[in-house]
Parts: C-alpha cells; structure tokens; sequence
C-alpha cells in the first residue's frame, strides 16, 4: 500500500512504498525533549523509552544533557544532543536539517515531539518523508495571542496528537479545529511507588503531626498547593467555620505549600481566620518536601481551587497515598478522580464540588471525615487502585506504546 506524504500541510504530494502494517518490535522511535533533567518531562521520556525497549523497538532521545542520560543509556536508550526547546528560526532550521539527516540514516519510523519548537523541527523534517510525527501539548494553551497560538499551532499538526487531559484536548479542538480522532489523552505520570502507602514510615508521619501541634486523635484536613488567591485557600477557612460551628472542633485544617511572595494574602488568610474564631485550627506550615509523609498524616486531602490549576497531580498523588480527594469542577481536576455521575456512588475515590461554594465544600469534606474505618479504607484501597490504573508511570507509558502501536499498524 501506498501512503501520501505532504498532503496534510498543504505541500506537493510524494509517494512512499511501506509495507501494509508495522510492529512495534523492531521498529525505531525518536522522542525530541527538551532535556533530559530529572523532572516529569524527563521521566517520562525514560519511562517510554524502557517500555519501548521492552517491546524490542528502538528508542533514542535527543534533546539537551540531564542527569537522566545515564539512565537511559543503562535500560538500552540512546541519547543525542540537541537544542530542541527553541523558538529560534535559525536554531529550528539547523534542527530541521538535523532531523531529515537522522531519519534517513538512523530509519526512524515515529518521531515523537514534546514541545513546540521541536514540532516546527519536525514538521520540515517529516513532511516529504516516509515518518509518522506524534505531538505532545503542554498543560496550558498559550494565551489566544496571534505570535503565540501560532508558535503553539505545530503541536496540532501531528498525525497523532497526545493531550495531557480532556479539557485541554477541547480547548485544542476549539482553537486548532482538530478533529477528535487525532487526539489521545493521556494524563501525566506520578511516582506510584514513591507515593505508596506502604512505602511512609509511620515513624516520621507520627514526628511530623507532632510537629504540626497536632493532638494524638485530632483528625487532619491537608490543602496541598501554593499559598495563593487562585489555590482557594480562603475558600477552605470559610468552610471550616462552617464544619466546626456544630460544636466538633477536634480537626485541624493545615495548608502545605510554598508561600513566598504571597505574604499578605497570608495574613489576610489568618486574619480571616481569626475573625471567624477557627484561627486554632489552621496551620500554614509552608513547602514540605516529603510530601508523601504529609499526605499520609491526612485525614482527607482538599483542593479548593477557584481557578485551573496547571495540572492535577496533587489529586493523583493523594489518591496514589490511599487518601479521598475532595476538590472543584474546574480545569482537568474532575478528570483525576472518581465520583457521581460519572461513577456510582459506592465506587467513589473523593467529591466534587463547584469551585468558590463554601457550602459545598464544608459538607463534601464533613462527609469524607465521617467515613468510618472500613469506609475509609474501602475508599483508601479503590483510591490508590484508580491511581495505579490512570497514572502510574509504567501506565501512562504503555498509554503512548498504544499510540505508537496504532500508527505503525494502521493501513498504510
């Protein structure tokens, strides 16, 4: 079978003989990064190189040097310097040239481009040659400004574009006019084994409440995040006054993140705080680097935001750690967790509540800190099963082998 080639951009069309469909097994993939730190980016590009590796195909890396390139070096990967997060033409053209080089030389069958200078790279590259191009979007759209939605525009062009959630992908489909079927979600990875309930010393999460002035049997309400307007913060102390105003005041609501730079919304928070009588209650303990303890110390951990956050790891992370979830019907958050309507309510991982409710929110966390014990771990159990379905990073890899699967198998 015969395949079109340049078509899809508007350039003349070349016909290139391919065998009718491919495997993965032999087959050789070219993820472009743009580092390989030790970041979620660049594990993830070692996470699908080593599933890759597993499945007998070929993976390089090119992008700039990290400390990661002796890992992927290790599991079998190669690695080859090159600036690929660039907006410079000159730079993009080089890479193209580049590109078109080892493709020809190396038989690259998928190139698979994580950011956007890299996709104009291998746009050039890849349009009048026999290679798929896979595109990863970022968490956030570039703001609608003509230079930056049509920088951002190369990341739709893929002949398999990977969105990093559902309410990204329609955004994409709205500004790009994408058709559905090009789009794989695909949610980004969180450590599953770092975040593990079993793998907390209960020794340090003892010392850390301790630490906290927290009372033996005083139950805990962790808000993970920065200190900041947009996290909802104040959202959550008008909710405690509302939760305590019945008489039970054996719960302490503690907010864990950076909080520099937000000095006055601070104290505006415990000012509010203060005139509501729950002032006692609150921690504001700033950035704490195991978050894993701090997350097994928690009762029920809230996210309260009012607007969308970046991205929704802080809600994989805490159900990866066995603990319910109760966050806003904004952004990717719904996306992260299970609840009514999309799931029934005995199979439920957390709550959702409108974003700025005080009422809402009071109650969806009331209901989590009354589960009893065998209700609490039930859900503990379905929480940290979903985190392993959807975000484990060997799941999320074995996400993008598929895409990979479905191109080189597809009628050619």
């Amino acid at each position: 079978m015969q395949r079109k080639w340049g078509k899809r951009r508007g350039l003349p069309v070349v016909i290139s003989a391919r065998p009718r469909t491919r495997q993965l097994a032999g087959a050789t993939i070219l993820q472009l990064v743009p580092a390989l730190r030790d970041d979620p980016a660049g594990r993830a590009a070692i996470d699908i190189a080593h599933t890759l590796v597993q499945s007998g195909a070929r993976a390089i890396v090119a992008g700039g040097e990290g400390p990661l390139v002796g890992e992927l070096r290790a599991l079998g990967g190669e690695w080859l310097p090159m600036h690929t997060d660039t907006i410079n033409p000159l730079r993009i053209a080089r890479n193209t040239n580049q590109l078109k080089t080892l493709i020809a030389s190396e038989r690259i069958d998928i190139v698979h481009a994580q950011s956007a200078g890299a996709a104009w790279s291998a746009l050039s590259a890849t349009d009048k040659m026999p290679v798929f191009l896979v595109t990863s979007f970022p968490d956030r759209l570039m703001k609608d400004a003509w230079p930056r939605t049509l920088f951002q525009s190369s990341l739709a062009r893929g002949d398999r574009v990977i969105a990093p959630s559902t309410y990204i992908s329609r955004a994409m489909i709205d500004r790009y006019k994408i058709a559905p079927d090009k789009i794989t979600v695909v949610p980004r990875s969180v450590d599953t084994t770092k975040f593990n309930p079993a793998a907390v010393n209960v020794e340090r999460v003892a010392a850390l409440r301790r630490a906290w002035g927290l009372l033996p049997q005083m139950r805990v309400v962790l808000v993970p995040g920065r200190i900041a307007p947009w996290n909802g913060q104040r959202t959550m102390i008008e909710a405690a006054k509302l939760m305590v105003s019945g008489g039970d005041r054996n719960v302490a609501f503690v907010f864990v993140g950076e909080d520099r730079g937000q000095a006055r919304y601070r104290h505006a928070l415990m000012e509010r705080a203060t005139h509501l009588g729950v002032e006692t209650l609150m921690r504001i303990v700033g950035h704490y680097p195991d978050m894993p303890t701090a997350l097994a110390a928690a009762d029920v951990v809230v996210i309260p935001s009012i607007e969308a956050p970046l991205t929704g790891r802080a809600a994989a992370e805490a159900q990866a750690l066995g603990r319910p979830v109760v966050t806003t019907m904004i952004g990717a958050l719904p996306e992260n967790l299970l609840c009514p309507p999309r799931m029934r309510d005995d199979l439920r991982t957390g709550w959702l509540v409108r974003p700025g409710n005080v009422g809402e929110l009071a109650r969806a966390t009331t209901a989590a800190l009354a589960l009893n014990v065998t209700a609490h771990e039930a859900l503990g159990a379905r929480a940290r099963q979903f985190a392993e379905f959807m975000f484990s990073p060997q799941s999320v890899a074995e996400a993008i082998r598929g895409v990979y699967t479905s191109l080189l198998a597809r009628d050619l």
